[in-house]
């Protein structure tokens, strides 16, 4: 069954219209296709990625987890990211199974939803949303559950591998923020004649202001961090 939407945008998730509407979602056929579309190349692409520098790539899942969020909303994309992670460790398993790890796979999903769902698409909307998907989710949510798979299934400590893996996040954050940008620049206006996409791009151009808003947040991700490292 097809549920006809509002296609209303939102400038906020905080408003039960949003959240109505993301629900409704699970009702919509075409919505689900896509849905399982995303699921199947997250884990088709799950190995792909991208070179920057040596031992720094950027994932290729990276611009399917967000034009998939972006479509069907933050309660699709919970049970999507679920789907998927778990599919992914069975198909392609690169080690003990460690359940937590499927709350990164759902938080990072979520965060794109939030930020990209029902709403005008922007540089800046963008470039946040990359910021608290790598500080929130890749060094504040996953450095604990890491920390407990290491001591639990592996039987070690996870401080010597801690540092560089955060630093790793800082250093893809405005790469991984710029080519997202580029990426939806170009994926979302087919999409959204398709109707498949009901988000609407704005500005998508890296000018002075958002690049100075890009290297500001970057700034504050490092600060933030070292303060995360001294004080934990």
């Amino acid at each position: 069954m097809t549920v006809k939407s509002s296609g209303r945008l939102y400038a906020h998730p905080f408003c039960r219209e949003y959240w109505r509407d993301a629900a409704a979602e699970f009702r919509n056929t075409r919505v689900l296709v896509f849905a399982a579309l995303m699921i199947a190349l997250r884990v088709a692409l799950k190995s792909i990625r991208i070179p920057v520098a040596p031992n720094l790539d950027i994932y290729v899942t990276l611009f399917v987890n967000a034009l998939g969020a972006m479509t069907f909303g933050p309660v699709v994309a919970i049970a999507a990211a679920a789907v998927s992670d778990t599919l992914g460790c069975l198909i392609f398993p690169s080690g003990p199974y460690f359940f937590p790890f499927i709350l990164t796979e759902i938080a990072g999903s979520l965060i794109f939803a939030l930020f990209l769902y029902r709403a005008e698409i922007t540089v800046r909307r963008v470039v946040l949303c990359r910021f608290c998907v790598n500080f929130l989710v890749n060094i504040l949510l996953q450095t604990p559950i890491m920390a407990l798979y290491y001591q639990m299934m592996l039987g070690k400590s996870y401080t010597w591998f801690n540092l560089p893996r955060i630093i790793k996040n800082l250093v893809l954050f405005p790469f991984e923020a710029v080519l997202l940008v580029l990426f939806l620049r170009y994926a979302v206006p087919p999409l959204s004649r398709l109707g498949f996409v009901r988000s609407r791009v704005g500005s998508l151009k890296l000018d002075r202001k958002n690049i100075a808003w890009l290297i500001a947040l970057t700034l504050i991700s490092a600060v933030a961090t070292y303060l995360y490292l001294r004080f934990k």
